[in-house]
């Protein structure tokens, strides 16, 4: 149950953060709710991870249906990927593993103090 709270805490602040400051401040918030808010570092880091598949995932699902998949398509030829949704994918994924090793730190740092 704490994961899902967790989880929630930090796809709304990232989806704030992301409106007035740069891409990276996903790590920021998701170190917070790992050093304020878990009780371990796997659990840190499956909040950081689930959230930020979803917030990313969603988004650029959300940007690729309002586009007509013009510049995902476009961005997949010039990775050579066989479809934009794999794109969509990767970007989910990359998003995710940098909020999951975020916060696990969060945790981690806590438990070194």
């Amino acid at each position: 149950m704490k994961l899902l709270i967790n989880t929630f805490i930090i796809i709304a602040l990232s989806a704030i953060a992301q409106l007035f400051l740069p891409w990276w401040s996903i790590a920021v918030v998701a170190f917070l709710v790992g050093y304020f808010a878990t009780d371990s570092g796997w659990q840190a880091f499956g909040a950081g991870f689930l959230a930020l598949v979803m917030l990313w995932g969603g988004y650029s699902l959300f940007i690729d249906q309002a586009n007509e998949h013009i510049l995902s398509s476009k961005m997949a030829q010039l990775f050579k990927l066989p479809s934009s949704y794999l794109l969509i994918i990767i970007t989910s994924i990359i998003g995710g593993i940098v909020a999951g090793l975020s916060a696990m730190s969060g945790r981690l740092i806590k438990g070194l103090m």
